[in-house]
């Protein structure tokens, strides 16, 4: 009986040691030690950029090609064959639907599909929603889910292939939240980024990184390119979210990743806000992007080129053939000259200049810096229309 009072009596006597208040000093000691081991974290800055990411959901049609079918068998399966009529097992055959006789001409017949993608809300007011050309590219219906759970119907602003950015309008908007653009000319290699966007259909999701290069080109993915290069965790449902820095300021739109084996390794490329913003102003005015051009033909400026031409220059864009009545010929640029600053910005290869330009509007007047025999030499450029057929 006593050895059962005695255990009673410890227990009793160790659950009051562990109640017990803790002195003042022994509080603010452990309180020392708790916010030293506190990790900084994102969740403040994001709580204020989720809602104006966006998921994407996507119903459309497109063309494909179907087997062509041989002359020797059109007779066979034209329109009015019995091979192809309802109840027929070829009925639902290629050479029925459209690769015959008495098909559609190119052997294409429509095929409906079904696309997820993530988007970026840049205007509240007006429902302006950012995001990629190939996600609602062929689209006939598009559905917008906001980080909440509503969701709108949307419709097609403008699109431009070339760039691969689009821009849609939520319908009837109302209390939406829009990301303010950073100045994407002002990224430097080695700066945080974070990537939000709807991955495989699950949801909003955020990976995190820095800026690995800038001014990735030549990559053919599309024909401007001006990447951002991120090894922030970008997949398949990303393409059209947000790559954003510290401050929740949208940087770029995630677009592509480098993926031989079809999975993310850490390369991902984003189209840069100031891209993005000049783009969609073009949208919001004219429903399409109307290109500005210099007129000249070159390519990338390297130290072999440059020791060969005897230029002072390791990088830029070198100008091999200029245009008649061109916007260059008329500013008085020659063959033979390197681009080397836009605007008074360093200029790192011809494929960055022709983004660059390409997205201005028509009649923009551009500084352009040149090395020109050795010296260099200031222009203004006024940029005339594209002969493209626009995106």
């Amino acid at each position: 009986m006593k050895k059962t009072t005695l255990a009673m009596s410890a227990l009793a006597l160790s659950l009051g040691l562990a109640l017990s208040p803790l002195s003042a000093s022994a509080a603010e000691t452990a309180s020392s030690a708790t916010n030293a081991q506190q990790m900084p974290s994102l969740a403040p800055m994001l709580e204020k950029v989720m809602p104006s990411v966006v998921s994407i959901n996507v119903e459309g049609s497109t063309t494909v090609n179907t087997p062509r079918m041989p002359r020797n068998f059109q007779q066979f399966f034209g329109d009015n064959s019995p091979f192809c009529q309802d109840g027929s097992p070829f009925q639902s055959s290629p050479f029925c639907q459209g690769g015959g006789q008495g098909g559609q001409p190119d052997g294409g017949q429509q095929q409906k599909f079904m696309a997820l993608g993530s988007g970026v809300i840049i205007d509240a007011a007006k429902g302006y929603v950012v995001t990629n050309n190939h996600v609602v590219d062929n689209a006939t219906t598009i559905k917008v889910q906001l980080s909440d759970g509503r969701r709108f119907d949307a419709k097609v602003v403008g699109k431009d292939p070339r760039s691969d950015i689009a821009l849609i309008q939520i319908q009837d908007p109302k209390n939406l939240t829009a990301i303010k653009l950073a100045d994407s000319d002002a990224l430097r290699v080695g700066d945080y980024t974070v990537a939000i966007g709807n991955p495989f259909g699950l949801g909003e999701t955020v990976t995190s990184g820095i800026v690995s290069a800038l001014g990735r080109s030549g990559l053919n993915v599309e024909n401007y390119e001006n990447f951002i290069q991120t090894d922030a965790a970008i997949n398949r449902g990303n393409s059209g979210g947000a790559l954003v820095n510290l401050n929740g300021e949208l940087i770029g739109i995630n677009t592509a990743i480098l993926a031989p084996d079809g999975g993310n390794i850490g390369i991902g490329f984003a189209i840069p806000s100031n891209m993005v913003k000049n783009l969609t102003e073009q949208m919001v005015k004219y429903g399409q992007v109307k290109r500005g051009e210099l007129g000249i033909m070159g390519t990338e400026l390297n130290s072999e080129l440059a020791k060969a031409m005897k230029v002072d220059a390791q990088r830029g864009a070198f100008v091999s053939q200029v245009m008649p009545g061109s916007a260059a010929a008329k500013a008085g640029i020659k063959a033979g000259d390197v681009i080397t600053s836009l605007n008074g910005k360093a200029i790192s290869s011809f494929a960055a200049l022709r983004a660059q330009v390409g997205t201005m509007p028509i009649g923009s007047k551009v500084e352009l810096g040149l090395l020109r025999d050795g010296k260099p030499v200031t222009v203004t450029v006024e940029l005339q229309q594209s002969n493209q057929t626009p995106g």
